[in-house]
């Protein structure tokens, strides 16, 4: 009696491995987001020994966004060339290699080479290795093991203020630089951990009930695929009748060399194609593919590379523009409050104090986050939008409070609601964007937000070295968080008017 073989299916670890993919992408995250709210407190002496303003952090700052939109645009060619993991490993060597190149920093170009442009390109490298990485590891968990990897991030972005301010009063801004160098060398393991999943991945032994409805479903699919390959052979063939034929002496020219009409011959390669289609011939579609791009012109390989055919879509286009002005405005501030409270009379004690209860309360909003979203399905734009709009309220009343409570209490009501800014921004894509079309549509985003960033940073720091005046620039940050919030409500109440009118 012979045994039946026995069938598998492969399915993600959902742990195991995945458990230091997190951890892996954490570090990098933490070291890039964390150093933003530091960056005046680590850099503003330097800064200001060199006789530079305040648009040199935004410069700084901007060409940083800048160069990460290029480098994540350009992941996807890289992916094609090299593995994943080797990516990675080139983004956290450069992240760390311009760690060590900040130490021996002596001028603003020194600090825009090392830190802006080759920093921000390796965490342009380092953001879609993680992400991708991620979620080839976890499917059914994902939600849930990116919360707990999102509030790892958080508590380091908490102690990251506190523990610069340490570093800097006990081994000074040299040794400080040095320290912050190996904590840096962390993303070249957080990018080693990256294996294939393939190495990890688990296989199942296939029962007999599931096997019937794996070749039920597969049945099913085939029966679909042949309806659909008839429909479009017997419009093709309609088309075909309906086409006028040419007399005459035109009529000669319908008739090729091995006296075939053209009609019979675009129906004939019509029903070719389809077939070739319907048997799953995938490489004769990679070639057509290869053979249609080698044909394009440059504009359209540029648009057919950054699918930019989605700037038509005007709903598209305001979330990519929203989300672009609230991110640098979100950064921006952040990074300019340590200097405002410097200017107000706060020590640097003090001050490493506030960003860090900021910090707190940006933590304890990722909490809050995961424990709603485990009841209650809140669409992520409406999130945003939320945190936008909240943010700008804040803000106002940031400018009026000058005492130690007052900055506290404001700071963490500003840092709870930039939860809602960074964590739900990659949801917002992905529940508007085809799963086609997300990575695509993201690279784009990435690569417009950098530019976008790049253009209006310098912009604002001119307004506050020209005004000398903290205020006025924080109003101008906030205006571009208004610019995300009031063009998405006018969006909503249009589309519901529609809506109601269609209905009437």
């Amino acid at each position: 009696m012979t045994t039946a073989k026995k069938m598998y299916r492969e399915e993600p670890p959902e742990g195991g491995w995945g458990y230091l993919i997190g951890l892996g992408m954490a570090l990098p995250f933490i070291s890039a987001l964390g150093c933003m709210p530091s960056f005046g407190l680590v850099f503003g002496d330097f800064l200001h020994n060199l006789g530079e303003k305040t648009s040199a952090i935004a410069v700084v700052t901007s060409l940083f966004f800048s160069s990460m939109s290029f480098a994540g645009l350009l992941t996807n060619t890289l992916f094609r060339r090299y593995s994943i993991r080797t990516v990675g490993l080139i983004g956290g060597s450069l992240y760390f290699f311009g760690s060590l190149l900040q130490i021996f920093v002596q001028s603003t170009w020194h600090l825009i080479i090392a830190f802006s442009l080759i920093q921000g390109a390796a965490f342009g490298l380092m953001i879609p290795v993680a992400y991708t990485s991620f979620n080839a590891y976890f499917v059914k968990r994902r939600v849930l093991m990116m919360n707990i990897a999102q509030t790892l991030i958080g508590i380091g972005t908490m102690v990251y203020p506190m523990a610069m301010r340490f570093l800097l009063d006990s081994f000074g801004f040299r040794g400080c630089l040095a320290i912050l160098a190996a904590f840096n060398g962390h993303a070249i393991f957080g990018m080693m951990v990256m294996h294939p999943v393939d190495w990890h991945i688990k296989r199942i032994e296939i029962d007999e009930c599931e096997l019937k409805e794996i070749i039920k479903k597969n049945q099913l699919e085939n029966q679909n695929n042949l309806i659909i390959k008839n429909d479009l052979e017997a419009a093709n063939e309609e088309k075909s009748h309906l086409e006028p034929l040419m007399g005459d002496e035109n009529s000669k020219n319908n008739i090729n060399e091995n006296g075939l009409n053209n009609h019979e011959l675009k129906r004939d390669s019509k029903s070719n194609s389809m077939a070739k289609l319907s048997n799953n011939n995938l490489e004769k579609v990679v070639e057509n593919s290869i053979d249609n791009k080698k044909s394009m012109g440059i504009w359209e390989y540029i648009v057919d590379f950054l699918d930019l055919t989605l700037m038509k879509d005007p709903i598209y286009v305001n979330i990519v523009l929203g989300i672009s002005f609230a991110l640098y405005s979100d950064i921006a501030f952040f990074t300019l409050q340590p200097l405002y409270l410097f200017e107000l009379g706060f020590s640097k004690a003090s001050t490493a104090e506030i960003i860090a209860i900021g910090a707190a309360a940006d933590l304890g909003s990722r909490i809050f986050l995961a424990g709603v979203s485990a009841f209650i399905t809140i669409p992520s734009r409406y999130v945003y939008l939320s945190g936008s709009l909240f943010t700008v309220i804040s803000r106002f009343a940031f400018l009026l409070v000058f005492d130690y409570t007052g900055m506290a209490v404001i700071t963490a009501i500003m840092g709870f609601l930039r939860t809602w800014i960074h964590v739900t921004l990659p949801l917002v894509f992905g529940e508007y964007l085809p799963k086609e079309r997300f990575p695509s549509g993201y690279g784009l985003f990435m690569f417009l937000q950098g530019n976008i960033t790049f253009l209006i940073g310098p912009f604002v720091g001119y307004i506050r070295d020209v005004t000398h005046s903290y205020p006025i620039t924080f109003h101008c940050l906030n205006f571009f968080m208004a610019a995300c919030a009031v063009p998405w409500l006018i969006e909503i109440a249009i589309i519901k008017l529609k809506k109601k009118a269609t209905t009437v």
